[in-house]
């Protein structure tokens, strides 16, 4: 009776061993989730710090494009509020869903604006306008390889977080799944473009 009582202890321990382990795996892998978030977060700031210097460079070439402008504009300030309440949420599918959604807006507009500006030749020879659009093209392949970290890690908190045994404790102690960002969600907006002549 006494060797039962110490392997039912030694067992005990070694299961509280084996659960704390993996609370801290997934602590862990949740911080790295949180972390790959703020590095996209960098690049979305940067990102939206330069679109108001490009506009003002613009302005003044563009007078009669004003609604271009301002579709600009009002996608900076969305895309700055998805980003705030993603920042507040990492991992929830709705927070991203939302921020992916806004940044693809900015991004349309200002390509509609880059459109716009190679009909000007003297802003398309600005060298304001032109240091501008070169870096809002690095930060966006920065942007993009954040999103590519941030998946990864993302993939492998849900991979630790939903296995057979660690997911006892994950869903014991409230870790669920996070969201991967997506580019897009419909159909229509990941078809092929077609050019028409």
């Amino acid at each position: 009776m006494d060797t039962q009582l110490w392997v039912g202890v030694l067992l005990l321990v070694a299961v509280a061993l084996w659960a704390m382990a993996v609370y801290n795996r997934l602590v862990q892998l949740r911080n790295r989730t949180a972390n790959a978030f703020g590095q996209i977060d960098v690049q979305l700031k940067r990102r939206h710090d330069l679109v108001p210097n490009l506009v003002e460079v613009a302005r003044g070439y563009l007078q009669h494009e004003a609604s271009t402008l301002q579709a600009v504009i009002a996608a900076r300030g969305q895309a700055q509020g998805a980003a705030s309440n993603a920042r507040q949420h990492v991992g929830d599918a709705a927070a991203l869903g939302a921020l992916a959604a806004a940044e693809g807006v900015l991004g349309s507009s200002l390509g509609r604006l880059m459109v716009v500006a190679e009909a000007y030749p003297e802003l398309k020879a600005d060298a304001t306008m032109q240091s501008l659009s070169e870096e809002l093209t690095s930060t966006e392949n920065r942007i993009g390889f954040a999103r590519q970290a941030f998946n990864d890690q993302v993939l492998e908190f849900n991979n630790e977080a939903t296995q057979f045994p660690a997911l006892i404790v994950a869903r014991l102690l409230g870790f669920a799944p996070a969201a991967m960002l997506e580019a897009t969600r419909s159909e229509a907006e990941r078809a092929a473009p077609q050019v028409k002549f």
